[in-house]
Formats: structure tokens, C-alpha cells, sequence
């Protein structure tokens, strides 16, 4: 909620009075619907993520996680009737295998959290193809920062009676935590910042790109920041793990190629 209230804020910030991009108003009742969609889809990726962590261990929800290229691709034909080569198809195959090798074998399996896992893992995909329709459509074409300006507000008020109930004394922790580290207000500006710097890089891909280029650079974070840990926190790794998202690496690079050549 946070994150949504600094987008919300630093966009208004950024168009209003720094005039960075001009303000677009919005042009009909399904514009809005369409962006009132994006910030419940968006919230519901978000709740459901967190709802399945209570009842799946990490790597397993990695693992569905990756499989969000296939969703953004299956929507992406069913909402703009848009098909990539078969090639391009195919690149995705190391890019998803690799991040499921290298979760590992799963100790423990849970219906609800699997199916609440596979659903917020849907919802991203949904989300992606829908903010690229919102970005690039001809005759309701809005740019980066205006759509997140209004997506903002929506999810912050989506998201208020979520947090209210699945953390009902999120104020008292907060209130607490600000008395005993005196750093934790700046630390948490610059976290809500950075969360704003992310979602208007976000849907800069998307616009530039597409949605499902979004995702298989989302799954190759993974693999960029499996690299980082080990570097600065000295986290161990096993050679399946290095295996799997070398993997996703070799996939990503394929399905750029694979862009390139077949555009």
C-alpha cells in the first residue's frame, strides 16, 4: 500500500508541477473500467502471492511463478489476437525450465496455496497484457507515468480493507518499529521510491516492448539476483541451482534472438 501511495504521489508530483510528460485526461467509461481492471488484477497478483507464501515454502512458488511467460502468452493471443513465431515459442522453454530446475525438488505441497499460486501467477500475465493494451492502443493510448498516475489511487483503495484484515495491527508494528530504529522512516521512503522507479520501469517495457518480453526479463532477474546474493551475502548455491538458471540465461538470450530475426 505504500508503494501505491508513493507511485500515486510522485506521479502527480512529476506531471503536475515538474510538467515531465503532459496530463492526459481520460477518454471514456472503458478506458476507466480498463484501468479500474489493471489496479484490481494487480492487487489480487499481489494478495494471492502473499496469501500463498503462508502455504507453500519459497522455491515452489518461484517455480509457478516462472511459468508466467506461458500465461502472458496464452492472454496475449486471446485479448489482441497477437501470435509471436514458433521459435519465439519455443525460446520459451529454457527461460521457465530453468528457474523449476533450479527451485528444486518441493518438500511440501498444499492445495489452496497452489491453487491461490497459480492464480496470482495468472493475474501477473493478465496485468501485463492488459497495461500493454492501455499503453499502446491506438484510441486510448496513455503514456507510462498518466497510467500510473491513475492505476495508483484505485489499488491503494483496493488494497486498504486487505491489509486492514490480513494485518490488522500494521499500524501499532509500523508506530513500533519507527520508535526503535531511528532509520526505518527514511529507509521506508526510499524503499516506497524505489517501488515507483520499478512500476514506471515496468510499463516502460511494456510500451517499448511487450508484455511477454516483460516476463522473460522477469524470470531473468531471477537469475541476475541469484548471481548478486552470491556475491555480496556469500549465500550458498548447488550446481542444480547454477545448472537451471544458466539455463534461464541461455533462454533469455534465444528469445531475444529469436525477436530479432522474426519480428
Amino acid at each position: 500500500m505504500c508503494h501505491m501511495s508513493a507511485c500515486a504521489f510522485l506521479s502527480y508530483i512529476s506531471i503536475v508541477f515538474m510538467k515531465l510528460v503532459p496530463l492526459q485526461p481520460i477518454k471514456s467509461r472503458p478506458q476507466l473500467l480498463k484501468i479500474a481492471t489493471l489496479s484490481v488484477v494487480f492487487c489480487g497478483s499481489v494478495v494471492g502471492g502473499n496469501i500463498s507464501l503462508r502455504y507453500l515454502p519459497v522455491s515452489f512458488n518461484q517455480a509457478v511463478g516462472a511459468t508466467t511467460p506461458f500465461f502472458t502468452a496464452l492472454f496475449a493471443y486471446l485479448m489482441t489476437f497477437k501470435r509471436e513465431a514458433w521459435v519465439t515459442y519455443g525460446a520459451l522453454v529454457p527461460v521457465v525450465t530453468g528457474v523449476v530446475i533450479a527451485s528444486g525438488g518441493e518438500p511440501g505441497f498444499h492445495w489452496f496455496g497452489f491453487i491461490m499460486c497459480i492464480s496470482a501467477t495468472a493475474a501477473r500475465a493478465f496485468k501485463s497484457v492488459l497495461q500493454g493494451i492501455l499503453l499502446s492502443s491506438e484510441g486510448e493510448k496513455l503514456n507510462s507515468m498518466n497510467l500510473l498516475l491513475y492505476m495508483s489511487p484505485i489499488a491503494v483503495l483496493v488494497l486498504m480493507p486487505a491489509a486492514l484484515i490480513m494485518e490488522p495491527n500494521v499500524l501499532e508494528v509500523i508506530l513500533s518499529l519507527g520508535r526503535q530504529h531511528r532509520y526505518m522512516w527514511l529507509l521506508l521512503l526510499i524503499n516506497s521510491t524505489m517501488a515507483y522507479s520499478a512500476n514506471l520501469s515496468n510499463f516502460l517495457v511494456t510500451k517499448h516492448t511487450s508484455a511477454l518480453t516483460l516476463q522473460v526479463l522477469g524470470n531473468a532477474k531471477g537469475a541476475v539476483a541469484v548471481v548478486i546474493s552470491i556475491l555480496l551475502f556469500r549465500n550458498p548455491v548447488t550446481v542444480v541451482g547454477i545448472a537451471g538458471y544458466t539455463m534461464t540465461v541461455f533462454g533469455v538470450v534465444a528469445y531475444g534472438e529469436a525477436k530479432r530475426r522474426f519480428r
